[in-house]
């Protein structure tokens, strides 16, 4: 029998599919190289069950998207105490590559911004030295269920390009929030950003996050509970950059975007949500994705403060 989920999914698919505003980023420059018409969406639910149309199987970069992931680890392996005194909680209202720190306290605004992902970075490099990549892999394939690899053409594009991450590392290490080499914890950033997923492993990894950190898929536990719903609420509230305030009141789920036009979101003990659409907005939002997500939202009823929004027992009714 099809599910809700399918038809939801293939309506959104259908609906936004032919929408051709924005464009696939240029300021890394392998990124300007994908084909900007690719869209899949997709469905992972905290009982195993996976709902995908489009180009979902499609691999990309996951950019931004790792952040609430590794900062998820982070929270894990430092401890909530350690990671607050370095990275703060609020929404910045500013890009998300924004050169700029709380003036009040010398932090960057929160984990998902760059400086803040920068300086999560930096943590785990503390942790971990040379092994730190390699922990942050082996932790987002178990979240995504198989083995994630890097790009390497578009982590070298990062690695030639990306200086205004390496004066956000140093502006950091200036005012003593990143310890440790500055050109090493920009490198492992980049590496992170440069792992290749598709629509159907970011669903998972949503999925397991609402799944209270264990992948539905495979049993494993792969992320502390209390560091999953830290993770979460800092998704809710700073997510989607400067888009933040908007997506909290027209979406209402927890968050993250990517300029490779990957969103992943989480309804708590229900479900995961992404979809993939490089084209994106000028604050390096995938335009198809909001849309889609706006409507999914909508009509499975997934807002967090929508009266039709019944828990975890929509999965089952949905099944």
């Amino acid at each position: 029998m099809t599910s809700p989920f399918d038809f939801a999914l293939r309506a959104a698919h259908t609906r936004h599919r032919s929408d051709r505003a924005g464009a696939p980023a240029d300021y890394i420059p392998e990124l300007a190289n994908v084909a900007p018409d690719q869209f899949g969406l997709a469905i992972a639910t905290t009982t195993g069950e996976l709902y995908a149309v489009g180009d979902y199987t499609q691999t990309f970069t996951i950019q931004s998207v790792s952040k609430p992931f590794v900062y998820c680890l982070a929270l894990e392996l430092a401890g909530e105490e350690t990671i607050l005194a370095r990275v703060g909680l609020e929404p910045s209202g500013d890009a998300f590559n924004s050169v700029v720190l709380d003036p009040a306290t010398n932090r960057p605004f929160n984990p998902m911004v760059n400086a803040g992902a920068i300086t999560i970075a930096g943590v785990l490099h503390q942790i971990a030295g040379a092994k730190a990549f390699d922990t942050m892999q082996a932790r987002l394939s178990a979240a995504a269920g198989r083995p994630l690899v890097i790009d390497e053409a578009v982590y070298r594009s990062e690695v030639e390009t990306g200086h205004r991450n390496r004066a956000i590392g140093h502006l950091l290490k200036n005012v003593g929030v990143l310890r440790g080499n500055v050109d090493e914890i920009v490198d492992l950033y980049f590496r992170q950003c440069s792992l290749r997923v598709t629509a159907e492993d970011l669903a998972r990894m949503g999925a397991t996050l609402a799944n209270v950190g264990e992948n539905p898929q495979t049993g494993e536990t792969v992320f502390d509970i209390a560091a999953v719903r830290n993770t979460l609420a800092v998704m809710f509230t700073c997510g989607m950059y400067d888009h933040s305030g908007n997506w909290a009141v027209s979406v209402g789920i927890p968050a993250k975007s990517g300029v490779g036009g990957g969103v992943v979101g989480v309804v708590n003990r229900q479900l995961g949500i992404s979809t993939f659409s490089p084209r994106v907005d000028e604050k390096g939002n995938s335009i198809r994705g909001l849309a889609a997500f706006a409507e999914l939202s909508d009509e499975l009823g997934l807002h967090a403060f929508d009266a039709s929004n019944l828990g975890s027992a929509i999965a089952h009714t949905y099944l």
